[in-house]
């Protein structure tokens, strides 16, 4: 299946208990799909993951895939270090009836090639759900080599790849080397357009929560052949972008949606809410957009 162009790699709301906001999720949800998502992507690490308990996932999920009720693919992240873990939240998220897996690589293990190929061989064998890997090497401390995602391709149900190392050399080689089927979104909002120029599929994205419509107008010039308008806008996103990662994500996304859309509630620590300073640079920019 193709996902689409804008997947919103989606926060998790929680309420002033810190506990998961279900109506405020559902809200959240509504307004994703009106303002430009084709997707999207929970329980990733926008969706403050490593804070999530498995309950917490499971329950996630299901409220998600209720609401969407199959307007826009949802795509689960089950993904971790430990390989039966992973296992286990996969089946669970194919139960619940999500539409797609996104796994991480194995952070912290430092596993080889090899390694991360067998992993990813081994979750992709519980389920008949269509998978994106996730290359974060800046967060996981390993990089998923071309080569490898290039073998885990020919896995059946292996069909996509989120590449958030920011390496378009490495970007190009996946999509030349990959059947035509196979998908790659950059994980890295201010490699949009590039990673688009050069064959990519598009976007999992976090700047979409507030730029949604704005990007996708900027990628349908593009495939309309109007490149340098698609340049431009372009240009004049990428420092609204940079303001999202200010801080470790999702921190600046959190405070940009209470701040201009709902209240979507704080981070859970160990992350801590944007400092006053912080918060004036992020709605320097974002005002550019959301009063305009």
């Amino acid at each position: 299946m193709k996902f689409g162009h804008i997947l919103t790699a989606m926060v998790t709301p929680f309420n002033t208990e810190g506990l998961i906001n279900v109506e405020r999720t559902k809200e959240l949800i509504d307004y994703l799909i009106t303002n430009g998502s084709d997707g999207l992507v929970i329980a990733g690490t926008t969706g403050e993951s490593p804070t999530l308990s498995k309950a917490e996932k499971v329950e996630l999920f299901r409220v998600v895939v209720d609401h969407v009720n199959k307007r826009v693919p949802v795509i689960a992240g089950t993904g971790s270090n430990n390989t039966q873990a992973s296992i286990e939240l996969t089946k669970a998220a194919t139960d619940v009836g999500v539409d797609g897996i996104m796994l991480v690589a194995p952070y912290y293990n430092k596993p080889s090639q090899e390694g991360m190929y067998e992993h990813f061989k081994a979750i992709a064998s519980v389920t008949h759900l269509p998978i994106i890997l996730y290359n974060i090497p800046g967060r996981t401390g390993v990089q998923i080599e071309a080569e490898t995602t290039i073998a885990l391709s020919k896995i059946n149900n292996i069909k996509a790849i989120k590449e958030a190392s920011g390496d378009l050399e490495q970007m190009a080689k996946i999509i030349a080397s990959t059947d035509n089927d196979f998908q790659l979104y950059t994980g890295d909002d201010s490699k949009t357009l590039p990673a688009i120029a050069i064959g990519a599929d598009g976007v999992i994205s976090v700047s979409s929560h507030l730029l949604g419509n704005e990007m996708k107008k900027m990628i349908t010039l593009f495939k309309n052949g109007e490149v340098e308008l698609a340049a431009k806008s372009h240009q004049r996103l990428l420092p609204i972008m940079g303001s999202m990662f200010l801080a470790p994500n999702p921190t600046c996304v959190k405070y940009a949606l209470n701040h201009y859309v709902m209240d979507v509630g704080s981070v859970r620590l160990p992350l801590l809410p944007l400092l006053e300073e912080q918060k004036k640079k992020v709605t320097a920019q974002l005002d550019q957009i959301m009063n305009s």
